[in-house]
């Protein structure tokens, strides 16, 4: 049976009720009261408050707070009137009977509205983001097409130039050829009438002595018309020196040089590590016995010493999810709140896919991340971590009190102690 608590004391005004209800030693929360319009309960077992108003209240600006083991009510009259008594007089049970299941009704209807209104809000967000992702999308794919354009109206120009250059080349080379080709006929004639002519004064001076005479200026004339050999030439060919396949008309002199920057200063900090890591004993290069260091240093409060064990773990193997998520952890307590996030954020990545295996690294993941979005004050993000890790374990009530907690501070309901 429950007990009733009749020991309140009530104040009014023209306008508003004050209620002062004493707990006698039971501890509230905002879960245990119940009100509505005609009807307010307060159910703390074994204890209960029911009463059924004199007149309508606001109950949408009413508030209740709660401290120093007593209720303090603060409840808005909808009509300007001072009040005969604080509960509705000479009504029967059924009447009262009838009145709670009103009250009960309208709060479910309460309930229904206000969700279907939050789901209509969140509905018409989605589309907004929708449309602003859109917008953006379209935004950047025109702007990508543009550089694409001006890209290949780049290269077109460029490839028409040397065309235009090859076609000059080989213009002047053909005509080159043709005049040293001119050259030699000409020279070549001159040099057989010139034979030809010294042939010819031998034959009027001197008599003829029989075919040894004839035979010989013969042989004399052929080898005389064959032209002699040309020089030999060595043509020296010189190529621009070049990292990339690209010919160098056809690249991009400064991005290519950052790039072989970058890739330098790459290998630089790799050879470093090496060295570094060199030094370490061979159990301090096991990521497992760092890790276990790490969670003694953990276990000691010594986080920051934790934090390099972690950091040297992951050096050496950052595949291990347990790395980031212990390492999270860490900088919780150490309130360095967006690492935290980094490495939660991390962990989940690495904890794919969602088996049975990790569901207790994932819930762990969730809640830390969560965590560190409410104490940055981003409640709504921390809300939807909480929420992801009930999905995985909705049974952990320990999880399910604290999203409670953080929807009735976004909701504004949770009242100062």
């Amino acid at each position: 049976m429950p007990v009733w608590l009749r020991d309140y004391s009530w104040r009014q005004t023209d306008s508003a009720v004050y209620l002062s209800l004493p707990l006698r030693g039971a501890r509230a929360t905002p879960a245990n009261i119940f009100c509505t319009d005609r009807y307010l309960k307060v159910s703390i077992p074994p204890f209960l408050f029911e009463a059924v108003l004199y007149a309508p209240i606001d109950d949408t600006n009413s508030t209740a707070k709660i401290g120093n083991g007593i209720i303090f009510f603060t409840l808005y009259k909808k009509e300007i009137a001072m009040w005969d008594s604080l509960m509705m007089e000479n009504a029967n049970k059924e009447k009262l009977q009838y009145l709670r299941e009103s009250a009960v009704l309208k709060a479910h209807e309460k309930a229904k509205e206000e969700a279907e209104a939050k789901k209509v809000t969140k509905q018409e967000h989605k589309k907004y983001a929708l449309e602003a992702t859109m917008k953006l999308e379209e935004v950047e794919r025109k702007r990508i097409e543009n550089l694409k354009e001006q890209e290949r109206q780049k290269v077109t120009r460029e490839l028409e130039l040397w065309k235009k250059q090859q076609t000059d080349i080989a213009r002047q080379e053909r005509i080159q050829r043709e005049r040293e080709l001119h050259q030699e006929v000409e020279q070549l004639k001159e040099r057989q009438k010139l034979k030809i002519n010294k042939l010819r004064i031998p034959n009027e001076g001197t008599s003829t002595k029989g075919p040894r005479s004839d035979s010989m200026f013969s042989e004399n004339l052929k080898e005389e018309l064959l032209p002699a050999p040309r020089s030999a030439g060595t043509i020296k060919i010189n190529f621009t020196s070049r990292v990339f396949p690209t010919a160098l008309r056809e690249s991009r002199v400064a991005e290519e040089e950052e790039w072989l920057h970058k890739q330098a200063e790459a290998r630089r900090t790799i050879n470093a590590d090496l060295s570094e890591l060199e030094d370490l004993k061979e159990d301090e290069k096991n990521p497992d016995w760092l890790k276990d260091k790490g969670n003694k240093m953990f276990a000691t409060g010594n986080y920051l010493a934790a934090v390099n064990a972690y950091n040297l773990a992951v050096r050496l193997n950052n595949k291990l999810p347990v790395l980031y998520l212990n390492r999270a952890a860490c900088h919780l307590k150490l309130r360095n709140l967006h690492k935290a996030i980094e490495d939660s954020s991390k962990a989940l990545e690495l904890l794919t896919p969602p088996v049975p295996d990790n569901e207790n690294a994932r819930v762990k993941a969730y809640v830390r991340r969560g965590t560190a979005f409410c104490q940055l004050e981003l409640y709504a993000e921390g809300l939807q971590d909480y929420e992801a890790a009930l999905k995985i374990d909705p049974k952990n009530e320990t999880i399910e009190k604290d999203a409670e907690k953080i929807r009735q501070i976004i909701q504004g309901t949770l009242q100062d102690s």
